[in-house]
């Protein structure tokens, strides 16, 4: 089975990552000490520039000798610190096709540069500055579904999440090869959640009638099914909205594009594509941030369509457990949810998503034979750098097998982000409330794409 691999693009504001190395420690005797246009510039233009540049989403521009010079102190404190990149899951390099760790060789010639005085090096060294476009990352799509309107976001105060359905008025079904999300205002957007969902036929047809069996015959077997939900644990309650503008409609669907710090566009491989059924309605699901000045966002989602069908379709699916409590002041508390499956499939990708209580989650493939696996492990989770994370080889998952995952929260005062220790938490919307939800892309092996 030839192994297809996913790209992931996005907004990934990569400037440094955390190493524990003194900001006075000395190189190596035998090291020339590095400079910004040989050795620093590099890794900068492949790694951080993307978000720090003019006009993207970092706080200051890394294409430059002299803007990297006047942060240095951001720079090496963030490398000490780890908090950069926006990434959180463990393990090796090479289990994830989307990884944006530095190598330790690119982790210490930063730190090198930064303590030997951060010589800038000959101007001949420096390779071509990277381009950037303020269009789309996937070239011009061939379709885009947009807001109806502009939204307002207000100057200050909190803004509810809000929710804008939209159809897409595709006539027949599209295979989809990347997809791309452009806010209107970035500035004030702080993430979005793009849903797809075919809505119901006005008038379903009657069910055909089974054949009849021959006499004597044993009924044919219904096959098994794909997905299993364990645990009375899907189910999505309705929250307080009265002060949200544009609620969430009933059906939103599955996810199939987010857009966050670090993540808006997905393209697919050659001879793997998402379907978008003709009918289907796009949900965007908003959350805006204040940012002192009053400003109009029309935030719209790009599809790029695939040249010809795929040899194999990829599904976006989620599980999550929609009946969590969490209780007032508590620190650690873990919510599980258990999806199993009856036939083999192929998982590509996981998403996980909580709130601001959210500080953990962990991903354990059971076996049929009661054997275990973690296949995902996010020991630092943050809301404000949501990832989906796509593995290198997507994982093959045998009949009879379940995946466990479990969320942890910090309801405490301890916990900085919490919006109010004093109050028991459940489901919700809005990011005072909390969620505990995955989303995953998937295929069937062996299923004929139709």
């Amino acid at each position: 089975m030839a192994t297809h691999r996913f790209q992931l693009i996005g907004a990934v504001g990569v400037a440094v990552i955390g190493v524990a190395l003194a900001k006075t420690s000395a190189p190596a005797a035998k090291l020339a000490d590095p400079t910004f246009t040989k050795d620093v510039a590099p890794i900068l233009y492949k790694n951080c520039t993307v978000c720090h540049r003019p006009s993207g989403i970092g706080p200051f521009s890394l294409l430059d000798y002299d803007s990297a010079k006047a942060n240095l102190d951001d720079i090496h404190d963030a490398v000490q610190a780890g908090v950069m990149p926006p990434w959180h899951a463990t393990g090796p390099h090479g289990v994830f096709s989307n990884d944006r760790r530095l190598s330790d060789a690119e982790k210490e010639t930063i730190l090198r540069w930064i303590a030997t005085g951060a010589k800038a090096g000959d101007p001949k060294d420096q390779p071509p500055k990277p381009v950037y476009s303020t269009a789309w990352t996937i070239g011009q799509p061939d379709a885009v579904v947009s807001m109806p309107d502009d939204f307002s976001v207000p100057a200050s105060g909190t803004v509810e999440y809000q929710y804008f359905q939209v159809p897409t008025n595709f006539t027949e079904d599209k295979w989809v090869q990347a997809i791309e999300i452009m806010p209107g205002a970035r500035e004030v957007v702080h993430h979005v959640l793009v849903f797809a969902a075919q809505p119901p036929p006005a008038n379903p047809p009657a069910p055909a009638p089974a054949p009849a069996a021959a006499p004597g015959a044993a009924p044919t077997p219904r096959p098994a099914p794909l997905f299993i939900r364990l645990r009375e644990q899907n189910f999505m309650p309705d929250g307080n909205r009265q002060d949200t503008l544009h609620p969430p409609p009933r059906n939103m669907g599955s996810l199939i594009g987010t857009e966050t710090p670090g993540n808006n566009v997905m393209v697919f491989p050659q001879g793997a594509a998402l379907r978008i059924r003709a009918g289907t309605l796009i949900t965007f699901q908003m959350h805006y941030t204040a940012h002192g000045h009053e400003m109009k966002d029309r935030t719209k989602i790009g599809f790029k369509f695939a040249s010809a069908p795929p040899t194999e379709e990829i599904f976006a699916s989620h599980f999550f457990n929609g009946g969590l409590s969490l209780p007032a002041g508590a620190k650690d508390v873990q919510v599980p949810a258990d999806l199993g499956f009856g036939q083999p499939i192929r998982i590509w990708g996981m998403m996980p998503h909580t709130h601001l209580r959210g500080t953990r989650w962990q991903y354990t493939l059971v076996k049929p034979d009661s054997s275990t696996e973690v296949i995902l492990d996010v020991p630092r989770y943050d809301f404000n750098w949501q990832t989906y994370y796509m593995f290198a080889k997507p994982l093959d998952i045998a009949p009879g097998s379940r995946i466990h995952a479990v969320a942890w929260y910090d309801n405490s005062t301890g916990n900085k982000n919490n919006p109010d220790p004093t109050k028991d938490v459940k489901w919700g919307d809005q990011t005072w409330e909390e969620m505990q939800y995955t989303g995953f892309l998937y295929s069937v092996p062996g299923r004929k794409v139709k």
